[in-house]
């Protein structure tokens, strides 16, 4: 089974791009993130043609996940556990059922935070203590879990061509980071890292200031799994190409195969 993980900037916008991955990569599920619509201005038929059953979490012109299945996706909830007030659309959850089991997948976009030194910065550390505690009832479940999103995270100082540019950013702040790895402590594996240790591994690279073309990225997008999806971990990856493609996102997909 393979999953994927996906901050589309905007998935009108970048339909073709889109699809065109999907042809190329064949994921079984994909997790999207931005997708900066409503649930009905979603554009399912071009990829309802591909053979994916949609759910979408969407809000107007901000934040919105969906989830991308090839196979059925049942208990779908939207919204993350915790705060009743938080109207945001950054978080979808389903369990996705196929013929060797079930697997519970998230789709989530983290709050990037920044200012650090406004209401966004405590707004992203409550948002990452609720997703603590909503991964401490789901790993009870003794179930194979993906996590996969746009975490806004900087894991460590290998996960950026330039670290220092962001000592002040609220992605690399060392309350964030400290955050992040509470979140794996709880049993959980960063994917991508179990595979490889490059330090190139980036999934992010800015519209501005040539990032792209200087190699000036991130690793922001994770793919985080329980135990029981980690003992199933084949293969992972970085779909890098992809920000080379015509109206790019500035993020590109990620991807992870389980063994069946």
């Amino acid at each position: 089974m393979l999953i994927a993980t996906w901050n589309v900037n905007s998935v009108r916008q970048r339909l073709e791009g889109l699809t065109a991955w999907l042809k190329e990569r064949q994921p079984d599920v994909v997790c999207l993130q931005e997708i900066k619509c409503m649930d009905d201005a979603f554009p399912r038929e071009p990829i309802e043609a591909l053979g994916y059953n949609v759910a979408v979490h969407g809000q107007k012109t901000f934040n919105g996940v969906a989830l991308l299945s090839k196979l059925p996706l049942e208990d779908v909830s939207r919204g993350l556990i915790g705060d009743d007030d938080d109207v945001q659309a950054r978080f979808l959850e389903a369990v996705v059922a196929g013929p060797s089991g079930a697997v519970r997948v998230v789709s989530l976009y983290l709050p990037n935070g920044n200012p650090p030194d406004t209401e966004k910065y405590p707004y992203k550390l409550k948002w990452i203590d609720r997703l603590i505690a909503f991964s401490l009832e789901r790993l009870k479940l003794e179930e194979p879990l993906v996590l996969a999103g746009d975490y806004n995270v900087i894991p460590t100082a290998a996960d950026a061509k330039n670290p220092a540019a962001w000592v002040n950013d609220a992605l690399f702040l060392p309350q964030t980071r400290a955050r992040f790895q509470a979140l794996i402590n709880l049993g959980l594996t960063d994917a991508l890292r179990a595979v490889s240790d490059a330090s190139d591994l980036y999934t992010f690279w800015d519209y501005q200031a040539g990032a792209w073309q200087k190699n000036n990225g991130i690793r922001i997008d994770h793919l985080l799994v329980s135990a029981q999806a980690a003992d199933r971990l084949v293969a992972a990856g970085v779909d890098k190409h992809v920000r080379a493609w015509e109206k790019p996102s500035d993020h590109v997909p990620a991807w992870i195969e389980l063994r069946n």
